[in-house]
């Protein structure tokens, strides 16, 4: 069967619905969205253990957008690969829905909706949405000394501009190691590991296929997080294809974070532009495919080598840096979202209404947004 039954009380139904819900409310992109899926999944519903949570996004981080491959996990892990493809779908759609709206009104006025200062006011409530999620994460995940070393590290190394997915390998190691020392049964394993870098190459554009080729081919190379892919595709689209100009990607960039979801959605809408709805479908599907057959080969992996010591002491260093990584979030965010006293204060009070008092996030987007349309949050 390709869908597996699971004990969880969530259906596959809810399961997407609440994805769809939560693809909708992702503003901020990244552990933003990641955070909310914490909140709504692991904390509130309860669908699987916070570590097993912390894994899939350690594993999210490898190739393509995480919080993407995260929901693939997610959906892997209750009911199979076929729904992991659909949770990651249920995601996605409000987010493609939108770029491909917005990409329309765009190629046909060349403007961009006025939606900026409605999107201003979500800044405090997205840098919130990740503290509480650090904070509740934190507390149940770190569970000794080495775990608070390894957090704390993972963070500091954050700040070298160094790829998560090699923060997240070092410390998986580091996690083997302990593990082995402590077992007394230390010993040492050489491998050897191939890179085999895929070079892009551009030429003019005169069919679907080459389309999706082309994206693929940049998915392939698509390595820690969102905005790890913008140079990659203005090398693609503006400097070798020359699908888009300047301006129109700079636009893109611009359309890409007025939506929820992750900021690969600029693919989307360099699909639009040379293809239309077609087009904007080809490319996103081809920019994700290679992270998600990755993703889907280290789930099922997961599920064969959970119990298995060695691959338990590498989780056990990856776990404690993906609190790390999450706090650098946080950090990296603050400074453009809280620039003022009124954002600063806001931030605040959504703190403790989400720790505390356990609102719903989408309450407070929407207190956001209204502030920031009446101006009270610039």
């Amino acid at each position: 069967m390709f869908i597996k039954e699971s004990n969880t009380k969530l259906s596959l139904k809810a399961l997407l619905w609440e994805f769809l819900k939560i693809g909708a409310l992702g503003f901020g992109g990244g552990m933003s969205i990641i955070a909310l899926m914490e909140k709504e999944l692991i904390k509130k519903r309860k669908v699987i253990d916070l570590e097993e949570f912390l894994h899939g996004v350690a594993f999210g981080q490898f190739l393509g957008p995480f919080a993407v491959n995260t929901a693939i996990f997610i959906g892997m892990r209750l009911y199979g690969v076929v729904a992991g493809i659909l949770s990651a779908v249920a995601f996605m759609l409000p987010s493609v829905i939108l770029v491909m709206i917005l990409s329309h009104i765009y190629f046909s006025y060349h403007t961009i909706p006025s939606l900026q200062t409605a999107l201003v006011g979500l800044g405090p409530v997205v840098i919130a949405i990740i503290v509480a999620a650090a904070w509740s994460m934190g507390k149940k995940a770190l569970k000794n000394a080495f775990a608070y070393v390894i957090t704390l590290l993972s963070l500091l190394l954050t700040f070298y501009n160094i790829n998560t997915a090699y923060i997240l390998i070092f410390f998986g190691v580091i996690g083997i190691v302990r593990g082995l020392i402590i077992e007394k049964k230390l010993f040492i394993t050489n491998k050897l590991l191939s890179a085999f870098p895929f070079i892009l190459t551009g030429t003019k554009l005169s069919s679907l296929p080459e389309l999706f080729i082309n994206f693929f081919k940049t998915g392939l190379v698509f390595f820690g997080g969102g905005f790890v892919l913008v140079p990659i595709l203005h090398e693609e689209l503006v400097t070798q294809l020359r699908w888009l100009t300047e301006r129109e990607f700079i636009d893109g960039v611009a359309i890409s974070n007025l939506t929820p979801g992750p900021i690969a959605v600029l693919g989307t809408f360099a699909g639009y532009k040379v293809y239309g709805v077609i087009g904007a479908i080809l490319s996103t599907s081809a920019l994700f495919l290679p992270g998600v057959i990755l993703m889907v080969l280290l789930t099922k992996g997961y599920n064969m080598l959970k119990d298995v010591n060695i691959f338990q002491y590498f989780l056990s260093g990856v776990t404690p840096a993906v609190i790390g990584l999450i706090v650098n979030a946080a950090l990296k965010l603050a400074p453009s979202s809280l620039a003022n006293i009124p954002s600063l204060i806001f931030f605040l009070i959504s703190l403790p209404l989400l720790i505390k008092f356990k609102w719903h996030p989408a309450y407070l987007l929407l207190i956001g947004a209204i502030l920031g349309m009446m101006g009270i949050i610039q």
